[in-house]
């Protein structure tokens, strides 16, 4: 029985989704474990592409167990079209396959209103860069300790009082405040009713089965969402989301013990992206930038936003590693990288004349560092159609090395291109 976590070390966007998918081939439950459909995984499976915002990766495998744990919150909307349009696609997601903690919070259509009037309501150098879609009002009441879960669903009473006070209290704040229009309590109500029907099915408890599974030495892979530099105490705060993105949090957020947590494989983009406001310090605005942007195809799988891109970032890995307690590397779309002479990876940063090798905590400086870069050779090969890490072209060898020198942690897995069968897995987590 092995367990292992997924987390980004960037921003997010790093590919996790597609990592998630080939380790389920190895795993008997997927978790996703925290954040809520502001995230996106995209994966491409022999040219069919599918895009997840809920629902584990790991639900393109009929044969395994996915489960939505306590740490996510859950737009039921949202999820529900997720469901169907999977079911389009010819995956029917049924109760013995998908199971819902009810311990989740729920993201309610006051959580939606009060994040884009906030948004709207700041300045243009103060936005956040919100996706809008309720995430930080959510955990707001949840932390405030008037949040709905889906448990709440299973009592109506219970649900109809706390619905009551919730629209009573954010509608004075959207009307009063943010001088927009009041919501509706009966149509949120019915609303609510029909995602109940649809959703109670897939309720349990995630805690209690991740723990007989343990015990029958069944694997658990958990999928996190965003990227370490988004963890809302450990990342460029305020331009964060709202939850722990880091591995510490796969155990907060599905009720399983840190002691039975084997391995971290720590998923990173071969150069950086970063989506909405906030510190790049190797955000680059040539035409480079624009060739790596074209090329991945950068636009946010959530928001469709055009991503910012960068040179590979080697103090957001270096603190990725620390804050994660790494074991492994997944290297993505290191095939971007084909046809540059040189690639530039920043080894540290400079502040009023220091060197520093960490991420400010100060949002003002994390803003002002200069990087400071190294220069690798770059390689011409297209290398989408190498499957094996030996045939790899020797400066992207290279290229690999290190970075692993670098962060002290080994490359397990290189993505080459986006679909499932251009990915060299050198070493199985599973087997750590």
């Amino acid at each position: 029985m092995s367990s292992v976590v997924v987390v980004g070390t960037q921003w997010g966007d790093e590919g996790k989704g597609k990592i998630v998918d080939l380790l389920t081939r190895y795993a008997d439950f997927v978790v996703r474990f925290q954040g809520g459909n502001n995230a996106g995984h995209t994966l491409v499976v022999d040219g069919k592409k599918f895009v997840f915002h809920i629902i584990p990766s790991g639900i393109l495998y009929e044969d395994k167990m996915c489960m939505i744990g306590n740490g996510v919150i859950i737009d039921p909307g949202v999820l529900i079209s997720e469901m169907d349009k999977l079911e389009h696609q010819g995956l029917r997601v049924s109760p013995d396959r998908l199971m819902i903690s009810e311990r989740a919070h729920l993201i309610m259509p006051y959580h939606a209103s009060l994040d884009q009037a906030r948004e709207a309501a700041l300045s243009e150098s103060n936005k956040i860069g919100t996706t809008g879609r309720g995430i930080g009002p959510c955990y707001m009441d949840k932390v405030g300790r008037v949040g709905i879960t889906a448990g709440d669903l299973l009592d109506d009473d219970l649900f109809r009082e706390k619905l009551k006070i919730a629209v009573e209290d954010k509608n004075f704040l959207l009307t009063q405040k943010f001088k927009v229009a009041p919501l509706e309590f009966d149509e949120i109500y019915r609303l609510f009713q029909g995602y109940a029907e649809k959703l109670t099915p897939f309720y349990g408890n995630v805690s209690v089965e991740l723990d007989k599974a343990r015990k029958k030495n069944q694997n658990i892979l958990f999928e996190g969402a965003q990227g370490t530099q988004l963890d809302i105490d450990h990342g460029t705060y305020p331009f964060v989301t709202s939850s722990n993105t880091i591995a510490g949090n796969a155990c907060n957020g599905s009720g399983f013990g840190p002691a039975h947590i084997d391995a971290v494989v720590g998923i990173m983009k071969a150069y950086t992206t970063r989506v909405g406001a906030g510190p790049f310090p190797t955000e680059l605005f040539d035409e480079t930038g624009n060739e790596l942007q074209e090329k991945g195809f950068e636009f946010g799988a959530t928001t469709g936003r055009r991503r910012r891109c960068g040179w590979l970032d080697g103090v957001v890995v270096n603190d990725a590693a620390r804050l994660n307690g790494l074991t492994g590397l997944a290297i993505t779309k290191l095939d971007v990288l084909s046809g540059q002479e040189n690639i530039k990876f920043a080894t540290s940063y400079t502040l009023n004349g220091k060197t520093i090798s960490a991420m400010p905590a100060n949002i003002q400086q994390a803003s002002s560092v200069a990087p400071t870069y190294e220069s690798l050779e770059g390689w011409k090969e297209d290398i989408t159609n190498v499957r094996q890490y030996d045939d790899l072209p020797s400066q992207a060898k290279e290229y690999i090395r290190r970075v692993e020198d670098f962060t002290g942690v080994p490359a397990d897995i290189v993505s080459v291109g986006p679909d499932r069968a251009e990915t060299l897995l050198l070493t199985n987590p599973f087997d750590k």
